[in-house]
């Protein structure tokens, strides 16, 4: 069922509810889910004709019946837990490669294939020997190690930082995640810049940074996309990302929950005890009492709700482009089938050498002169996504992710500075096909090709997103620091819970901040 069908547009049933929940995005339904079955009164309210936030599918290109993850797009931080607690008929499915990496050596095409059947004949087939497998090997081992100890952890109560460190009983890997900037084990573990590239990404997912950058800001990312659900995988939902969100809204409104589409609060005044949200809707302007609120929005957000002073700006970096293909384009590595490589994380430009450069040119105010960027089609591994024709004719999602494309760079000439840099991001991707991804494109109804591109900008103004940062701030390490409060979702006032992506151990589709604030707000 849509989204836009599980909610309704009607006045609230009642005036004053046990919990009034500030945006329907999937932390927001996690909560509502949680609260409505354990026999709380539930209204969310949602500003947009449909629930479900970043974590939606929709159809972007005109007359063409293919379901695209618009925004969020993979699954790896959805605890299993929640999944099951609610009942959720939501499944994921685990890709059949995990990454690929073309590379030119000795002016002959060739890449790095990491998978189940082919990774140490890659690895040697690219460096010559064993010495950077093995290395990757033990890499991994530490972080699989590190994920098992801490993943738990994210649905209880904020472990002590030291706590945190017995917990995982591991000097080396609390020194490399935690205490030093990510690019000295880096540089310390591999040698060939290719590989350094691969497992730097990881730090910079959403997250603009140098791998020195003395705040580890880089660190946090790292580790948030090495530790889902303990294996660090990242896996496809079945039928896109707007199934999950679906049956949140679902399971929220079987509980009890009231779920008001185009319905926007506001304004939150609370004396810590009881709270009044002022809401605007078609039918105009009222006033909800509530016993607590749980803002799933941003910091920023919340603080204009509570007419506060707001939290520092933050700033999103990358570019996301939505593809839809005719067909796969053919590779220059004729080594390595296309479906293969796409299957998994293409990686374009993303040497470590390319990364360092690509920052400094954006840090300087200069878009990329070879942006970094990652590819994966959705299709190959569900192609439910895409209707029946579609499929049977070869058809295929491409989805990109560009790094270090900070909002700053789009702040003068948006439309200009984003076909520019889309222009160039998708000529590192041609460096290595063996014909245009032009060629590739399909048509929409109107001959239009089928490619949508986002800048940061482009997510704060449809998402309100802060500077288009998808994870509303920067990412904090999941243990407890001074003012985070037992659960990291508390504010200054007793009543009032930050249960989005800038929560503690908030960022990616999780439903962490979701549950975390239930369990406050339940006392657990």
């Amino acid at each position: 069922m849509p989204a836009d069908e599980t909610a309704s547009p009607g006045t609230p049933a009642r005036s004053h509810y046990d919990a009034v929940i500030v945006g329907g995005g999937h932390n927001g339904l996690v909560a509502a889910a949680y609260l409505a079955r354990a026999g709380q009164s539930v209204l969310v309210l949602e500003r947009l004709p449909a629930t479900g936030g970043a974590a939606v599918s929709s159809r972007p290109f005109d007359g063409i019946d293919a379901r695209i993850s618009r925004y969020s797009y993979l699954v790896s931080l959805l605890p299993r837990k929640i999944v099951r607690e609610l009942g959720l008929d939501f499944a994921v499915r685990k890709r059949t490669v995990s990454s690929y990496t073309p590379a030119v050596r000795g002016g002959r095409h060739t890449g790095l294939l990491v998978g189940a059947d082919a990774t140490r004949d890659s690895f040697a087939a690219l460096t010559g020997d064993d010495r950077e497998y093995d290395a990757w090997q033990r890499f991994y081992g530490m972080t699989r190690r590190v994920a098992e100890r801490v993943f738990p952890t994210l649905t209880e109560p904020l472990p002590a930082r030291a706590a945190l460190r017995d917990r995982i009983d591991d000097a080396y890997a609390w020194r490399t995640l935690f205490e030093e900037p990510i690019g000295v084990t880096v540089e310390e573990t591999f040698a060939d810049d290719l590989v350094r590239g691969v497992v730097l990404t990881d730090g910079l997912i959403g997250t603009f940074a140098d791998a020195h950058d003395p705040s580890l800001v880089q660190n946090r990312c790292f580790l948030y996309h090495v530790i889902g659900n303990g294996t660090g995988d990242w896996d496809v939902p079945v039928g896109g990302m707007g199934a999950l969100t679906d049956a949140l809204a679902g399971a929220a409104r079987a509980a009890g929950a009231e779920i008001r589409v185009r319905h926007e609060a506001t304004r939150v005044e609370t004396d810590g005890t009881r709270a009044e949200v002022t809401v605007r809707s078609p039918g105009g302007e009222h006033v909800v009492g509530a016993r607590r609120v749980l803002v799933n929005a941003s910091p920023q957000a919340l603080a204009a709700l509570l007419g506060e002073q707001p939290p520092a700006p933050a700033e999103g970096a990358q570019l996301k482009v939505n593809m839809l293909l005719t067909r796969l384009p053919r590779l220059r590595d004729r080594s390595v089938d296309p479906r293969r490589a796409f299957a998994g994380t293409f990686h374009i430009a993303e040497g470590y050498g390319q990364l360092a450069t690509a920052y400094r040119d954006a840090a300087a105010g200069r878009l990329p002169a070879a942006p970094p960027s990652e590819i994966y089609c959705h299709s190959l591994t569900d192609p439910s996504i895409l209707a029946p024709g579609l499929a049977a004719r070869g058809y295929q999602t491409l989805t990109l992710f560009g790094l270090h494309a900070p909002a700053r760079l789009f702040a003068e000439d948006h439309d200009a500075r984003r076909a520019e840099l889309l222009d160039a991001t998708l000529a590192e991707l041609d460096a290595h096909l063996d014909e245009p991804i032009a060629g590739c494109l399909a048509l929409d109804a109107d001959g239009r090709p089928c490619i949508e591109a986002k800048t940061p900008l482009d997510l704060e103004r449809e998402l309100r997103l802060p500077g288009g940062h998808i994870f509303h701030r920067d990412l904090s390490f999941p243990h407890a620091t001074g003012g985070t409060g037992r659960w990291g979702v508390e504010t200054a006032h007793a009543n009032v819970l930050l249960c989005g992506a800038g929560a503690v151990r908030g960022g990616g589709v999780s439903g962490v901040p979701g549950h975390n604030a239930a369990m406050a707000a339940l006392g657990r």
